[in-house]
Formats: C-alpha cells, sequence, structure tokens
C-alpha cells in the first residue's frame, strides 16, 4: 500500500479525537492556572510601613527586632530577606550572596508550570487547525463515496470539521491571559525582592569586610 493512502485512512479518523485531546488540554490549563494562583498569592509585606524601623533594627544589629517586623515567610520577599539576615553578621558578601541564591530559588518556583500555559497559548490553535484538516479530509473522502449527497455532505463535515478550531482557540485564548498575568506578577513580585534585598544591605553595618561592588549594586544578579 503507498504512504499516502496510510495517511489517508489515519486522516478518515476525522476529528473528533482532537476533540477529545483540546478537552484534555483544557483540563490541565485550568489545574495550572488554579495552581499558579495558589502559589504566587502570599501576604503582601507593607514595605512602606516598615522600611524605617527594618533598617534601624539592622543597624543596630537588633535582628530579632527586623524578624519580628518581617513576620512569617508567607512571601517570597521576606524570605530572600529573612536568608539575609542569618547571613549578614557574617559580612555584606556572604549576605549579598546568600539573598541573591535565594531570589533564584523563589523565581523558579514561581515560574514553575508556567511553561505549560506557554505552550498551550502557542500551539492549541495549531492542534485546533490540524483537526479541522483532517474533518475536511474526512468531509471530502465521504463525498467520493456518497457523490449523490452532492455539496450537503462536504458543508456539514466542514462545519465539524471547524469546531476544531474553535476548540483550539477557546484554550488558547485563556492560556495566553493566564500566561501573561502570571508573568506580570512575577515581575512585581521580583521587584519587591530586589527592594527588600537593597534594604537589608542599606541598614547593615560594613564592618570592614569589604562590600563587593557589583553585588550591592545588584543582590539578584547571576539570578
Amino acid at each position: 500500500m503507498h504512504i499516502t493512502e496510510h495517511i489517508l485512512n489515519f486522516t478518515l479518523f476525522g476529528s473528533e479525537w482532537v476533540l477529545w485531546l483540546l478537552f484534555v488540554l483544557s483540563i490541565l490549563s485550568v489545574a495550572v492556572m488554579v495552581e499558579r494562583a495558589i502559589a504566587v498569592s502570599g501576604r503582601l509585606v507593607d514595605f512602606e510601613g516598615v522600611s524605617e524601623k527594618l533598617r534601624d533594627a539592622i543597624a543596630a544589629d537588633d535582628h530579632k527586632a527586623a524578624r519580628a517586623l518581617l513576620g512569617e515567610p508567607r512571601s517570597p520577599e521576606v524570605r530572600v530577606a529573612l536568608v539575609g539576615l542569618e547571613q549578614i553578621r557574617r559580612g555584606i558578601t556572604p549576605a549579598v550572596e546568600a539573598m541573591a541564591s535565594a531570589r533564584s530559588r523563589e523565581r523558579l518556583a514561581l515560574e514553575k508550570h508556567l511553561g505549560i500555559l506557554g505552550t498551550l497559548g502557542n500551539n492549541a490553535p495549531f492542534i485546533g487547525l490540524f483537526g479541522t484538516v483532517l474533518g475536511i479530509i474526512k468531509a471530502f473522502a465521504d463525498l467520493s463515496r456518497n457523490q449523490g449527497g452532492g455539496a450537503a455532505v462536504v458543508m456539514a463535515g466542514i462545519a465539524d470539521a471547524l469546531v476544531a478550531t474553535a476548540v483550539g482557540l477557546l484554550v488558547a485564548l485563556p492560556a495566553v491571559v493566564a500566561y501573561n498575568i502570571f508573568q506580570g506578577r512575577i515581575r512585581r513580585t521580583m521587584g519587591r525582592v530586589d527592594a527588600m534585598a537593597h534594604l537589608i544591605l542599606t541598614g547593615a553595618r560594613d564592618e570592614g569586610r569589604g562590600l563587593p561592588s557589583d553585588a550591592a549594586k545588584d543582590p539578584g544578579k547571576g539570578a
């Protein structure tokens, strides 16, 4: 049998299996959205309200008071700040490096599974289009076997096939919107992380250990 005939036999399954695939992908997309919404939510620190008190507490080496001001580690900026406080007694350099490492871990955690949404947003329309092509091929194959049906046979098959493209777009659009929303949230969160890290370094006293110029300018460098 010619390879074209093998491919034709495959396409005659139509677009129904593609619709089921898109249905499964839509469930996966919603699951990722819910999981990421829970993961990126957290108690925000009143940065303006605690900044001066926190800087003064660090400058006075009152790390107990500084930790009390930060509260429970429920947000990335607090977790990174607590890592910096743990290392600040050893000097500025260890604190900078520790916070840079913690910043990288927090970013990786925030971006977890977002690739699924990005992939679905980019490729779900193509999966739907693939189903439409399969459906159109099947419609013309049906016409060749039932020529007495005329154009009505083809039109009905094409109408069914176009549903796959519509479903593909329906899966892609929420995924793209959610992906952009989460990316924006991550950028704002990492901005707060950097601000908190700089606040820790500003309040810390350099006890002659040397403040590395590059790291001091950007504790997130290399993240």
